[in-house]
């Protein structure tokens, strides 16, 4: 049932800083690429037998996504898919993005096949846009201009990061936070680098990825990390945040970022009070939780401090996952700090005030917006 209060009410009008996306798709998917991209941990097509309709986020897509496109809360799958189909993907993005009511996007380009660019969404959604730069694409860049590979990737970096908000890093996906991330001397990122161009592929080597990350360290700009829950090429053992305890000692005063954090919220939020340069948020764990947002998100007030959490919806793909992420947040932070009222333990005005920190004076803050 719709909860009805003035905190309730004040929530549905914030305007959102989404401080972590991706772009939303651009060309109408069949029903299983649909269904694929309700999935995150499967790094291949669902079995035949397998619905991505059939899980949380499938849920809350029929519960909350239905009823932008006219049909019922609840809708079948094959309703709303029915329904889905009957728009193209730029009428999607521009139902589901407005609807998000987020006024600020800063968007990660390091993976944006087949989705709108940061210009093309500010188009489809009518908010501002940031870019973040990843710091792995640089390394694919400086590796193939050839030559100096250490000044190409400072020079790439600085031209990049001119118009960006912030550096990301998928070090949990390229072998984890597990060992040494001090920085490496020349001769290591040459002999490094040297191995990359006689094996070629993706960027693995632990020395190059360590050298990006002090090169982020010393641009002084916000550094996000993915921590935690991601598809299967990450080993989740090793996503731990409490493996960059070393990393963070050596960050001086450049922002650190935790990204999702799922299932290592608790140790995301101690590490957010013992380090005055470290921050999370819930990113695309809240989505794919769904109607078990509420109890996440209450686990991240647990220890963090409200001035160190952020909103994001790491929205990638379907539109519905933009503005998921956004009602789902909305719903869990809602219910959590009604709670907190209700019980006594704060007043309405401290639960306003934490409000507007996590959903966008946090990020303004950090990423200096403005």
């Amino acid at each position: 049932m719709p909860v009805s209060s003035a905190l309730a009410e004040y929530v549905e009008q914030v305007r959102l800083i989404d401080h972590h996306v991706h772009g939303c798709w651009l060309q109408t998917p069949d029903r299983r690429r649909f269904e694929n991209g309700l999935n995150e941990a499967n790094t291949e097509p669902l079995a035949d037998f397998d619905s991505g309709f059939d899980t949380q986020l499938g849920f809350a897509v029929r519960t909350h996504c239905a009823p932008l496109l006219g049909l019922a809360p609840h809708a079948d799958p094959d309703e709303y898919w029915a329904r889905r189909a009957e728009y193209d993907e730029a009428e999607l993005a521009g139902v589901f993005l407005s609807a998000a009511g987020v006024a600020h996007w800063l968007v990660d380009t390091g993976f944006a096949d087949g989705v709108a660019d940061p210009a093309q969404l500010q188009r489809l959604s009518g908010g501002s846009v940031g870019e973040i730069v990843r710091l792995e694409s640089v390394a694919e860049e400086a590796v193939a201009a050839g030559g100096d590979y250490a000044g190409e990737f400072e020079r790439i970096l600085a031209e990049r990061a001119t118009g960006a908000v912030a550096t990301k890093s998928i070090l949990a996906y390229r072998g984890g936070f597990a060992g040494d991330l001090s920085e490496p001397s020349a001769a290591e990122v040459a002999e490094a680098v040297a191995r990359w161009r006689e094996r070629g592929g993706r960027l693995t080597d632990r020395v190059l990825l360590r050298f990006g990350l002090h090169a982020a360290l010393r641009l002084g700009k916000p550094l996000q990390f993915h921590v935690g829950f991601g598809d299967r090429d990450a080993d989740l053992r090793t996503a731990n945040p409490l493996y960059l305890r070393e990393f963070l000692l050596a960050s001086g005063d450049t922002p650190i970022l935790l990204l999702h954090c799922y299932p290592y919220e608790r140790e995301a939020g101690y590490l957010a009070q013992a380090f005055n340069n470290v921050y999370l948020d819930g990113g695309l764990s809240i989505n794919y939780l769904g109607a078990r947002a509420r109890s996440f998100v209450g686990r991240l007030l647990e220890l963090a401090p409200f001035r160190k959490i952020l909103y994001s919806s790491d929205g990638f793909g379907p539109a519905e996952l933009h503005y998921l992420g956004a009602r789902l947040w909305r719903n869990a932070i809602r219910d959590v700090l009604q709670g907190f009222v209700d019980a006594g333990e704060w007043s309405a005005r401290d639960a306003v005030r934490v409000i507007d920190l996590i959903a966008y004076e946090n990020a303004a803050r950090v990423y200096e917006l403005g």
